[in-house]
């Protein structure tokens, strides 16, 4: 079991791509998220980490379609190798059953479901998110990704019968249509895309069985090492990442997270030459730096953002931090 849901940097750096297309830039973007620069060398980022990169993209961008975009912009990389998987297998329907299989490879934030009926399958999607509720682009995102991989697959544009949302519109009507190519609803009884059976059960150009078989093994091999649900210091480091604020996470929360007694936690983290403490205390410099350099907070907000009860201990824990006071510290930053 691991700590939380979680998203590759695959589908994080789709996000961040569209953004920079539409003239938001990288610094601007998580700065407006609230999350650290040094996120973005992490190998995948908690579920409400990407939330509030898709909320400040949304205040960025002021782009009604900017869901749209970020899936019409997937590529194979942005769910790396699941897409070579899905490439060689022998139909769509194959490929979108490998990517049930493989969505946590992907992301922890949903699943798919095929649901076949008589005018054809419906793949629908069901979100998962964490504390923070999901943008509705997130949605808009996964289907349009859906329509844009598949089209890579095939080789040639593949249209839905039909297509529906949970949500209410975003944008024009016009860019639902240009961008799923079928009448488009919303408000529905849930998110999905109805697919004829026929093209659904059409061979793929590039099948390949003993390729397909590579990726299998590849991909279950993947899946396996993250289902392991050892615990390192990096994962509980980017847990508390997501967690500290005004009331700080305990010892107790992300044991509970994991499975485990707190006890197993300790000596887990003990042998990588770390406690619980020294661990959220690390994260509350990281942060509190940070705040401190790029931000226009007061240093009273940040102690309280931080959970510090009062801003003498605040203080305290910065000059032992960096050897100076805090305004000191931002004064010699700004130069």
């Amino acid at each position: 079991m691991t700590l939380e849901a979680t998203v590759s940097m695959g589908w994080v750096n789709t996000v961040i791509d569209a953004a920079r297309r539409l003239g938001v830039g990288d610094t601007v973007l998580l700065e407006t998220a609230g999350l650290p620069a040094q996120a973005l060398a992490w190998e995948r980022w908690p579920i409400d980490f990407i939330t509030r990169l898709w909320h400040a993209a949304e205040r960025c961008t002021h782009d009604p379609g900017f869901g749209l975009k970020v899936g019409t912009g997937v590529r194979p990389a942005s769910i790396d190798a699941v897409s070579f998987a899905m490439q060689s297998a022998a139909t769509l329907r194959e490929a979108i059953t490998l990517v049930q299989k493989y969505q946590r490879l992907i992301s922890d934030g949903g699943r798919f479901q095929m649901l076949p009926g008589s005018r054809g399958t419906w793949i629908v999607y069901h979100p998962r998110q964490g504390r923070l509720a999901f943008s509705p682009h997130q949605i808009e995102a996964v289907l349009s990704a859906v329509v844009s991989l598949t089209d890579w697959i095939a080789g040639s544009a593949v249209r839905p019968v039909r297509v529906q949302f949970s949500q209410a519109r975003l944008g024009p009507v016009r860019g639902y249509r240009e961008v799923f190519g079928c009448p488009v609803d919303f408000e529905q009884a849930f998110s999905g895309l109805l697919v004829s059976h026929e093209m659904l059960d059409k061979p793929l150009p590039q099948a390949d069985p003993a390729l397909a078989q590579v990726h299998e093994q590849y991909n279950a091999g993947r899946l396996a090492a993250l289902e392991k649900g050892a615990v390192s210091a990096e994962d509980l480091r980017q847990w508390l990442v997501a967690r500290v604020g005004p009331t700080l996470p305990r010892r107790a929360e992300a044991a509970g997270a994991l499975g485990i007694s707190e006890r197993t936690l300790a000596r887990r983290l003990e042998t990588q030459g770390y406690t619980f403490n020294s661990l959220l205390d690390e994260v509350r410099q990281e942060l509190a730096l940070a705040a401190v350099r790029e931000s226009r907070q007061s240093l009273v907000d940040i102690a309280l953002s931080l959970g510090f009860a009062e801003p003498s201990t605040f203080y305290r824990a910065f000059h032992r931090w960096t050897g100076m006071p805090p305004a000191r510290w931002r004064k010699l930053e700004a130069v």
